[in-house]
C-alpha cells in the first residue's frame, strides 16, 4: 500500500503529467456537468414518466451508456453512441469500398479525411435520432412537459442533441490530444461508472 501511495505522490511531482490529469478531470466534469443539463422547452419536474421508462431493459442500457442523460432529457441524450455507430460503418466500408481502403493506406492525411466522413456520419446518425427520441419523449410525457410545441420545438430540440452530441465529440477529441488516454472512451467509462451507484 505504501509503494501505491508514493506512486501516486510522484505523478502529482511531474508538471505536465499533473496539467494533463487536471485537463481530463475538468473536461470530463463538464461532460458530467451537461448530463443534467435539460433540453429547452420541457419542464424538468415533470419527467418521472421517463425516468421510469428508463429504469430497466433496453433503455436502462442505453441511459447507462449516456450517464444517465438519456432519462433526464438533457442535451446529451444522445450520447457518443451516434459516434460509435458512423465509426463502425466507415470502418466496415475500408473493408469493403476501394475508395476507403486506398485512404486508410495514404497514413496522417487518409485518417483525417476518414474522421472527416465519420463527423458527417454521425450529423446524418443524429438526423434520424434525434427525433425518434423526441417522439419517445412525447409518447413519455405529458403534454404539459412540453412548453414549446409542434413543429418548432422539434426542431430546435433536434438542434439542440445534435449540438449536444457534437460538443461530447470535441471533448473527446480534446481529451484525447491534451488530456490521458482516448477521450471518447474515458467519457464512456465515466456515463458507466456515474451510474453504477
Amino acid at each position: 500500500m505504501k509503494k501505491f501511495i508514493d506512486t501516486i505522490k510522484n505523478i502529482f511531482k511531474i508538471e505536465e503529467l499533473r496539467k494533463r490529469i487536471v485537463y481530463t478531470i475538468l473536461l470530463l466534469l463538464v461532460y458530467r456537468l451537461g448530463c443534467f443539463v435539460v433540453v429547452p422547452g420541457i419542464d424538468p419536474t415533470q419527467l418521472a414518466g421517463l425516468q421510469a421508462q428508463t429504469g430497466d431493459g433496453l433503455m436502462s442500457l442505453l441511459n447507462m451508456f449516456s450517464g444517465g442523460a438519456f432519462g433526464n432529457a438533457s442535451i446529451f441524450a444522445l450520447g457518443v453512441m451516434p459516434y460509435i455507430s458512423a465509426s463502425i460503418v466507415i470502418q466496415l466500408l475500408g473493408i469493403m469500398v476501394p475508395y476507403f481502403q486506398k485512404l486508410q493506406r495514404e497514413g496522417e492525411s487518409g485518417r483525417r479525411k476518414l474522421n472527416q466522413m465519420t463527423r458527417y456520419l454521425t450529423i446524418v446518425i443524429l438526423a434520424l435520432q434525434g427525433p425518434a427520441y423526441l417522439t419517445n419523449l412525447h409518447a413519455q410525457l405529458p403534454d404539459t412537459a412540453f412548453l414549446i410545441k409542434g413543429f418548432s420545438f422539434n426542431l430546435f430540440a433536434t438542434i439542440v442533441l445534435i449540438g449536444g452530441t457534437m460538443f461530447i465529440m470535441w471533448l473527446g477529441e480534446r481529451i484525447t490530444d491534451r488530456g490521458l488516454g482516448n477521450g471518447i472512451s474515458l467519457i464512456i467509462m465515466i456515463g458507466i461508472i456515474a451510474r453504477l451507484p
